[in-house]
């Protein structure tokens, strides 16, 4: 046989410590929306993204084969 063992307050003889956790932890939280979790910037203008130099960039990847003149 197994004991079972309640609660004070679910007999009816809580006191006013139980009754405070209930009202301050008795239910959930509201939700958070979305919305107020994201928050959006425009990205600042990078002037390097749209620089291309095709020398450069032939220099950053040439190939053996090119320096030996193949």
């Amino acid at each position: 046989m197994r004991a079972v063992v309640r609660a004070p307050e679910a007999e009816g003889g809580g006191d006013g410590a139980a009754a405070a956790r209930r009202a301050r932890f008795g239910h959930l939280p509201e939700r958070v929306r979305f919305e107020d979790m994201v928050e959006e910037q425009v990205a600042p203008k990078d002037p390097a993204r749209d620089a291309y130099a095709a020398a450069g960039s032939f220099i950053s990847s040439s190939c053996l084969a090119l320096d030996l003149g193949l």
